[in-house]
Protein backbone atom coordinates (compact mmCIF):
# COMPACT_ATOMS: atom_id res chain seq x y z
CA UNK A 1 0.00 0.00 0.00
CA UNK A 2 1.19 3.34 -0.87
CA UNK A 3 0.86 5.71 1.57
CA UNK A 4 1.02 9.48 2.61
CA UNK A 5 2.05 10.34 6.36
CA UNK A 6 0.69 13.49 7.64
CA UNK A 7 1.83 14.04 11.37
CA UNK A 8 3.99 16.50 13.71
CA UNK A 9 4.52 15.83 17.61
CA UNK A 10 6.31 12.89 19.10
CA UNK A 11 2.93 11.57 19.45
CA UNK A 12 2.85 10.82 15.56
CA UNK A 13 6.59 9.36 15.49
CA UNK A 14 5.52 5.53 16.42
CA UNK A 15 2.88 5.52 13.67
CA UNK A 16 5.52 6.42 11.40
CA UNK A 17 7.67 3.94 12.72
CA UNK A 18 5.67 1.32 12.44
CA UNK A 19 4.95 1.89 8.85
CA UNK A 20 8.04 1.79 8.03
CA UNK A 21 9.23 -1.15 9.80
CA UNK A 22 6.21 -2.80 8.45
CA UNK A 23 7.51 -2.29 4.76
CA UNK A 24 4.35 0.23 3.75
CA UNK A 25 5.45 2.33 0.80
CA UNK A 26 5.49 5.94 2.53
CA UNK A 27 5.81 8.25 -0.95
CA UNK A 28 5.99 11.68 1.21
CA UNK A 29 5.86 12.43 4.91
CA UNK A 30 3.72 15.52 5.66
CA UNK A 31 4.60 18.23 8.73
CA UNK A 32 4.61 21.48 9.85
CA UNK A 33 7.28 23.59 8.95
CA UNK A 34 10.33 23.91 10.92
CA UNK A 35 10.01 26.58 14.16
CA UNK A 36 11.57 28.65 16.56
CA UNK A 37 12.61 27.89 19.59
CA UNK A 38 14.49 27.87 23.09
CA UNK A 39 16.28 31.48 23.96
CA UNK A 40 17.93 31.81 20.73
CA UNK A 41 14.77 31.33 18.69
CA UNK A 42 16.56 28.82 16.49
CA UNK A 43 14.88 27.51 13.94
CA UNK A 44 13.75 23.82 15.27
CA UNK A 45 12.62 20.41 13.17
CA UNK A 46 9.35 18.68 13.96
CA UNK A 47 9.97 15.19 15.68
CA UNK A 48 7.89 13.46 12.77
CA UNK A 49 10.32 15.65 10.39
CA UNK A 50 13.36 14.14 12.74
CA UNK A 51 12.31 10.52 12.39
CA UNK A 52 11.27 10.57 8.29
CA UNK A 53 14.76 12.77 7.68
CA UNK A 54 16.72 8.87 9.71
CA UNK A 55 14.75 6.74 7.63
CA UNK A 56 15.53 8.68 4.30
CA UNK A 57 11.89 9.72 3.39
CA UNK A 58 11.06 12.47 1.30
CA UNK A 59 9.53 15.47 3.66
CA UNK A 60 7.69 18.11 2.52
CA UNK A 61 6.36 20.97 4.80
CA UNK A 62 3.14 23.37 3.45
CA UNK A 63 2.12 26.19 6.32
CA UNK A 64 -0.91 25.78 4.61
CA UNK A 65 -3.21 22.81 2.42
CA UNK A 66 -5.43 24.82 0.78
CA UNK A 67 -2.38 26.48 -1.43
CA UNK A 68 -3.04 24.94 -4.91
CA UNK A 69 0.54 23.71 -5.60
CA UNK A 70 0.22 21.56 -2.32
CA UNK A 71 -2.49 20.05 -3.93
CA UNK A 72 -0.16 19.36 -6.89
CA UNK A 73 2.55 18.03 -4.74
CA UNK A 74 0.19 15.65 -2.96
CA UNK A 75 -1.35 14.31 -6.07
CA UNK A 76 1.61 13.74 -7.66
CA UNK A 77 2.16 10.76 -4.99
CA UNK A 78 -0.35 8.76 -6.20
CA UNK A 79 -1.84 7.66 -2.60
CA UNK A 80 -3.55 4.76 -1.88
CA UNK A 81 -3.99 5.91 1.87
CA UNK A 82 -3.66 9.01 3.87
CA UNK A 83 -2.62 8.21 7.43
CA UNK A 84 -3.28 11.18 9.67
CA UNK A 85 -1.66 11.63 13.19
CA UNK A 86 -1.69 14.70 15.29
CA UNK A 87 -1.15 16.83 12.29
CA UNK A 88 -2.97 19.58 13.57
CA UNK A 89 -4.32 20.96 10.22
CA UNK A 90 -7.93 20.78 8.85
CA UNK A 91 -8.04 18.31 6.01
CA UNK A 92 -9.64 19.95 3.14
CA UNK A 93 -12.28 17.61 1.25
CA UNK A 94 -9.80 17.16 -1.88
CA UNK A 95 -6.98 15.76 0.23
CA UNK A 96 -9.98 13.09 1.87
CA UNK A 97 -10.62 11.90 -1.68
CA UNK A 98 -7.90 11.72 -2.90
CA UNK A 99 -6.71 8.16 -2.09
CA UNK A 100 -9.22 5.12 -3.39
CA UNK A 101 -9.20 3.90 0.81
CA UNK A 102 -9.46 7.35 2.45
CA UNK A 103 -7.88 9.31 4.79
CA UNK A 104 -7.38 7.55 8.33
CA UNK A 105 -7.08 9.29 11.33
CA UNK A 106 -5.27 7.80 14.62
CA UNK A 107 -7.41 9.95 17.42
CA UNK A 108 -6.43 9.64 21.09
CA UNK A 109 -9.53 9.23 22.70
CA UNK A 110 -12.65 6.74 22.39
CA UNK A 111 -14.61 8.70 19.91
CA UNK A 112 -17.17 10.20 19.90
CA UNK A 113 -15.59 10.99 23.82
CA UNK A 114 -13.20 13.85 23.53
CA UNK A 115 -13.77 14.98 19.23
CA UNK A 116 -11.08 18.00 19.44
CA UNK A 117 -7.36 19.12 19.57
CA UNK A 118 -6.68 18.21 23.74
CA UNK A 119 -8.23 14.45 24.33
CA UNK A 120 -6.09 12.87 26.74
CA UNK A 121 -5.69 16.28 29.35
CA UNK A 122 -9.58 16.57 29.14
CA UNK A 123 -10.02 12.91 29.59
CA UNK A 124 -7.66 13.57 33.36
CA UNK A 125 -9.27 16.49 33.97
CA UNK A 126 -13.27 15.13 33.49
CA UNK A 127 -12.42 12.50 35.86
CA UNK A 128 -12.14 9.41 33.46
CA UNK A 129 -11.65 6.11 34.17
CA UNK A 130 -10.74 4.70 30.92
CA UNK A 131 -9.30 5.91 27.92
CA UNK A 132 -7.99 4.84 24.57
CA UNK A 133 -7.61 5.22 20.74
CA UNK A 134 -9.76 5.26 17.82
CA UNK A 135 -8.82 5.06 14.19
CA UNK A 136 -11.84 6.15 11.83
CA UNK A 137 -12.26 7.10 8.02
CA UNK A 138 -12.09 11.48 8.52
CA UNK A 139 -14.80 13.00 6.99
CA UNK A 140 -16.46 16.86 7.12
CA UNK A 141 -16.83 17.07 10.48
CA UNK A 142 -14.31 17.54 13.63
CA UNK A 143 -13.38 13.90 14.05
CA UNK A 144 -16.99 12.69 13.42
CA UNK A 145 -15.92 10.28 10.36
CA UNK A 146 -16.97 6.70 10.78
CA UNK A 147 -14.68 4.79 13.28
CA UNK A 148 -13.17 1.39 12.11
CA UNK A 149 -11.21 0.36 15.31
CA UNK A 150 -10.65 0.80 18.80
CA UNK A 151 -8.15 0.00 21.79
CA UNK A 152 -9.12 1.33 25.60
CA UNK A 153 -6.78 1.75 28.53
CA UNK A 154 -7.80 2.31 31.96
CA UNK A 155 -6.27 6.11 33.46
CA UNK A 156 -4.47 4.80 36.54
CA UNK A 157 -4.15 7.59 39.45
CA UNK A 158 -0.44 8.12 38.53
CA UNK A 159 -1.37 8.88 35.04
CA UNK A 160 -0.28 12.61 33.92
CA UNK A 161 -0.96 14.20 30.34
CA UNK A 162 2.43 12.81 29.74
CA UNK A 163 2.83 9.13 30.59
CA UNK A 164 -0.46 9.07 28.56
CA UNK A 165 0.67 10.44 25.51
CA UNK A 166 3.41 7.69 25.63
CA UNK A 167 1.05 5.19 26.26
CA UNK A 168 -1.22 5.96 24.01
CA UNK A 169 1.26 6.30 21.02
CA UNK A 170 2.74 3.19 21.03
CA UNK A 171 -0.71 1.10 21.50
CA UNK A 172 -2.19 3.63 19.06
CA UNK A 173 1.08 2.94 16.00
CA UNK A 174 -0.33 -0.83 16.99
CA UNK A 175 -3.66 -0.13 16.97
CA UNK A 176 -3.30 1.47 13.12
CA UNK A 177 -1.16 -1.19 11.75
CA UNK A 178 -4.08 -3.71 12.06
CA UNK A 179 -6.40 -1.03 10.62
CA UNK A 180 -4.42 -0.62 7.55
CA UNK A 181 -4.33 -4.75 7.30
CA UNK A 182 -8.11 -5.23 7.55
CA UNK A 183 -8.25 -2.49 5.18
CA UNK A 184 -5.67 -4.17 2.53
CA UNK A 185 -7.48 -7.36 2.95
CA UNK A 186 -11.39 -5.57 2.77
CA UNK A 187 -11.83 -7.39 6.51
CA UNK A 188 -13.30 -4.31 8.49
CA UNK A 189 -16.86 -2.34 8.60
CA UNK A 190 -16.59 1.17 9.22
CA UNK A 191 -19.58 2.01 11.66
CA UNK A 192 -20.83 5.35 12.27
CA UNK A 193 -20.26 7.36 15.56
CA UNK A 194 -23.13 7.94 18.09
CA UNK A 195 -24.02 11.66 18.47
CA UNK A 196 -25.87 11.21 21.42
CA UNK A 197 -22.57 10.98 23.62
CA UNK A 198 -20.32 12.71 21.84
CA UNK A 199 -18.57 15.36 23.66
CA UNK A 200 -15.98 18.05 22.87
CA UNK A 201 -11.83 18.52 24.37
CA UNK A 202 -10.81 21.73 22.80
CA UNK A 203 -7.54 22.87 21.95
CA UNK A 204 -5.70 24.16 25.66
CA UNK A 205 -4.52 27.75 26.74
CA UNK A 206 -2.53 29.22 29.31
CA UNK A 207 -6.04 30.37 31.39
CA UNK A 208 -7.00 25.91 32.10
CA UNK A 209 -4.30 25.48 34.00
CA UNK A 210 -5.35 28.20 36.88
CA UNK A 211 -6.23 26.45 39.91
CA UNK A 212 -9.42 27.64 42.03
CA UNK A 213 -8.60 26.66 45.42
CA UNK A 214 -12.26 26.51 46.31
CA UNK A 215 -12.65 23.31 43.96
CA UNK A 216 -11.83 20.39 45.96
CA UNK A 217 -8.58 18.72 46.29
CA UNK A 218 -10.10 15.68 44.23
CA UNK A 219 -10.51 18.06 41.40
CA UNK A 220 -7.45 19.90 41.49
CA UNK A 221 -5.21 16.63 41.64
CA UNK A 222 -7.17 15.95 38.16
CA UNK A 223 -6.10 19.43 37.15
CA UNK A 224 -2.58 19.06 37.89
CA UNK A 225 -2.41 15.39 36.21
CA UNK A 226 -4.31 16.87 32.98
CA UNK A 227 -1.80 19.93 32.85
CA UNK A 228 1.59 18.33 32.45
CA UNK A 229 3.99 19.17 30.70
CA UNK A 230 1.43 22.27 29.29
CA UNK A 231 0.31 24.39 30.27
CA UNK A 232 0.81 23.26 33.70
CA UNK A 233 -1.48 24.20 36.44
CA UNK A 234 -0.51 27.28 38.60
CA UNK A 235 -1.35 29.80 40.76
CA UNK A 236 0.39 32.83 42.68
CA UNK A 237 2.29 32.74 45.75
CA UNK A 238 3.60 36.17 47.71
CA UNK A 239 2.27 37.48 44.32
CA UNK A 240 4.64 35.31 42.45
CA UNK A 241 3.74 32.79 39.72
CA UNK A 242 3.68 29.45 41.11
CA UNK A 243 3.55 26.32 38.97
CA UNK A 244 2.34 22.98 40.68
CA UNK A 245 3.68 19.83 39.20
CA UNK A 246 2.57 16.79 41.35
CA UNK A 247 0.09 16.89 44.21
CA UNK A 248 -2.07 14.30 46.05
CA UNK A 249 -5.70 14.58 48.01
CA UNK A 250 -4.56 14.39 51.88
CA UNK A 251 -6.50 12.52 54.60
CA UNK A 252 -7.30 15.54 56.81
CA UNK A 253 -10.70 17.16 56.95
CA UNK A 254 -10.47 20.93 56.72
CA UNK A 255 -12.06 22.94 59.73
CA UNK A 256 -14.88 24.91 57.80
CA UNK A 257 -13.31 28.14 58.94
CA UNK A 258 -9.91 27.68 56.75
CA UNK A 259 -10.33 29.98 53.81
CA UNK A 260 -9.64 28.02 50.69
CA UNK A 261 -5.50 28.69 49.51
CA UNK A 262 -4.48 28.33 53.43
CA UNK A 263 -0.91 26.94 53.50
CA UNK A 264 -0.47 24.47 56.48
CA UNK A 265 3.31 22.45 57.30
CA UNK A 266 3.77 19.14 59.07
CA UNK A 267 7.26 17.50 59.11
CA UNK A 268 8.18 17.31 55.39
CA UNK A 269 4.42 17.80 53.71
CA UNK A 270 3.08 21.43 52.71
CA UNK A 271 -0.84 20.70 52.29
CA UNK A 272 -3.44 23.22 51.40
CA UNK A 273 -6.98 24.08 52.17
CA UNK A 274 -9.46 23.06 49.08
CA UNK A 275 -13.05 23.02 48.91
CA UNK A 276 -15.65 20.95 50.21
CA UNK A 277 -13.47 20.69 53.43
CA UNK A 278 -10.51 18.64 51.78
CA UNK A 279 -6.63 19.08 51.99
CA UNK A 280 -4.38 18.91 49.13
CA UNK A 281 -0.75 17.78 50.03
CA UNK A 282 1.97 20.00 47.30
CA UNK A 283 4.53 17.13 46.58
CA UNK A 284 6.79 19.08 43.55
CA UNK A 285 6.68 22.78 42.83
CA UNK A 286 8.23 25.79 40.77
CA UNK A 287 8.60 29.23 42.34
CA UNK A 288 8.58 31.95 39.11
CA UNK A 289 12.12 32.26 38.53
CA UNK A 290 13.42 29.31 40.13
CA UNK A 291 13.61 25.61 39.07
CA UNK A 292 11.18 22.55 40.16
CA UNK A 293 11.90 20.90 43.60
CA UNK A 294 10.15 19.03 45.68
CA UNK A 295 7.85 20.72 49.04
CA UNK A 296 10.61 19.72 51.32
CA UNK A 297 13.39 21.84 49.96
CA UNK A 298 10.95 24.29 49.27
CA UNK A 299 10.07 24.85 52.58
CA UNK A 300 13.56 24.77 53.34
CA UNK A 301 13.97 28.11 51.66
CA UNK A 302 11.22 29.74 52.34
CA UNK A 303 9.33 30.66 55.63
CA UNK A 304 5.93 30.50 55.79
CA UNK A 305 4.29 33.24 57.75
CA UNK A 306 0.57 33.16 59.07
CA UNK A 307 -0.94 35.18 56.63
CA UNK A 308 0.94 33.27 53.48
CA UNK A 309 -1.67 31.81 50.72
CA UNK A 310 -2.02 30.30 47.50
CA UNK A 311 -3.97 32.10 44.76
CA UNK A 312 -3.77 35.48 46.88
CA UNK A 313 -1.70 38.93 46.01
Amino acid sequence: MRIIFCGTPQFAVPTLEQLIEEKFEIGLVVTNPDEPQGRGYQMKASPVKEAAARAGLKVFQPAKLKDPSVQEVITSVHPEAIIVVAYGHIIPGWMIDLPPFGAINLHASLLPKYRGAAPIPWSIVRGESVTGVTTMKIGRGLDTGPILLQEEIAIGPGDTSETLVEQLSVIGASLMMKTLRRIESANIEPRPQDESVATYAPILRKEDGRIEWKKSADEIWKLVRGMRPWPTAFTTFRGRGLQIWAVAPAAEVVDSSVPSGTLRTEPKRLLVACGDSSWLEIQELQLEGRRRMGATEFLNGVRLRPDDKLGGP
